[in-house]
């Protein structure tokens, strides 16, 4: 095996939540292979960790399968940081000399990065994958559009309700069961412990907002003949906005605080014991552990708007593609199936903890890890992603969503007239993209 990996500095951690590229450039080369050899280089991007050995460990068994199998292949992979992603990316569609075969890139980047003709269809190797039949199906929608597949998932991430053991004994309270619950015992709990928020939420906590939307019944964006309509002012939509917009306040999280607050902040209070709940990703472990709460928290759920119901969460997570421009397309195919099939994806989650993206897998690190049961019931529940079009980049980098709930949270405008804006804002990216 011949083996070649190094590591692009500067190195920034990295924390899963579905990524967006909203770096611009110009547009992209024409970058066709027009052959498709089977020796030689293949080179590769990932993503780098915060501890990348681990990742790497994995990473390299994989190489050291594919290379048994492909003696005449060596591969390079270069570790690189989340943060440039865009920017590295995109000059490679542009430059497909000194582009790599593979890459890693967030799940929320396929519908753009196919617009930008980076990515190669792989709908036939698919299909033809024996093992991609276990994939999750929300899974398999993030490395598809229009019908036709360009990737391999992964790893998955998902969202669920962190709570602190102790302040429910003391209190003499339940896990809520359903979305009025958790508002009320939010609410009872910072009235009984002011010092605390009951559950810690964000102004520009996008993915935790989403399941209030979806659990009652809400959508983003409607989709008809592969153009996406936004409906984030229906009346479903609206009626998760305004379940999720009355947790800020004074009377569980002032807005003041926490109108600005994103995902990483929300968990960032749990961990530190100034807040008694918080939606946290199976991803936000580590972080927990390391906090003031370690021993005193469990995980359920997050519940939908009846009870035995589960919300639907954001399937975040990264996935793994071939670019187009690639002269190994064949080998890079088998390489992306080694990075991403059962075995490295088993390899990565006892290394790092991130969750497979196979039905069954996940079934078998649930029985291994009982931590990651709540996360994988989740799953299970169903979850739902963002809108296949590249519009959803604009959306996400123009930060529509939290404007919205910040307008509401501060009093601004009521629900009816931030949805409204938002929606006209969503529209005008999903027409600029086509």
């Amino acid at each position: 095996m011949k083996l070649r990996s190094r590591i692009a500095a500067p190195v920034a951690a990295f924390v899963l939540a579905g990524l967006t590229a909203t770096a611009c450039a110009p547009q992209t080369a024409a970058n066709d292979a027009s052959k498709d050899e089977k020796s030689g280089t293949l080179r590769v991007w990932l993503f780098q960790e915060v501890n990348n050995d681990p990742k790497k460990k994995v990473v390299d068994q994989a190489i050291a399968a594919f290379t048994q199998q492909h003696g005449e292949a060596e591969v390079e992979v270069e570790y690189i940081p989340v943060e440039t992603r865009a920017q590295r990316i995109k000059a490679a569609f542009n430059d497909p000399k000194s582009a790599p075969d593979l890459i890693e890139y967030g799940n929320t980047d396929t519908a753009g990065y196919v617009k930008d003709g980076g990515l190669a269809d792989i709908s036939k190797e698919f299909g033809d994958w024996a093992e991609a039949k276990d994939t999750d199906p929300t899974a398999t929608r993030s490395v598809t559009v229009a019908g036709k597949v360009y990737g391999a998932p992964f790893f998955v991430g998902v969202r669920a309700l962190y709570y602190r053991t102790d302040v429910f004994t003391e209190l003499g309270l339940q896990p809520p069961k359903t979305q009025a619950e958790l508002v009320s015992t939010a609410k009872r709990i910072r009235q009984a412990k002011p010092e605390l928020y009951g559950i810690a939420v964000g102004g520009a906590y996008t993915y935790g907002a989403m399941p209030f939307i979806w659990a009652n019944g809400g959508e983003l964006a409607e989709e008809s003949g592969g153009t996406y309509t936004s409906a984030i002012d229906s009346a479903a939509a609206r009626k998760g906005i305004e379940t999720y917009t009355s947790l800020f306040g004074d009377d569980n999280c002032p807005a003041a605080k926490c109108a600005a607050m994103g995902g990483n902040a929300t968990v960032t209070a749990f961990a530190s014991g100034t807040a008694a709940m918080a939606i946290g990703g199976d991803f936000s472990h580590r972080a927990v552990e390391a906090g003031a709460v370690k021993g005193k928290y469990a995980v359920v759920p997050l519940p939908g708007v009846k009870e035995g119901e589960i919300a639907p969460a954001f399937a975040g997570g990264n996935n793994i593609g071939v670019l187009k421009s690639s002269t190994h397309r064949t080998l890079a195919v088998d390489l992306m199936k080694r990075f991403a099939g059962k075995d490295a994806q088993r390899g990565l989650f006892d290394a790092m903890g991130f969750l497979p993206t196979y039905t069954d897998v996940r079934a078998e690190v649930a029985k291994k890890d009982p931590f990651v049961e709540p996360f994988v019931r989740t799953l299970a529940a169903g979850t739902k992603f963002v809108p296949a079009s590249s519009g959803w980049g604009q959306i996400d980098a123009s930060t529509v969503l939290p404007t919205m709930f910040q307008e509401i949270v501060s009093g601004k405008k009521d629900v009816a007239a931030a949805s409204g804006d938002a929606a006209k804002k969503m529209n005008t990216a999903f027409s600029d993209a086509g």
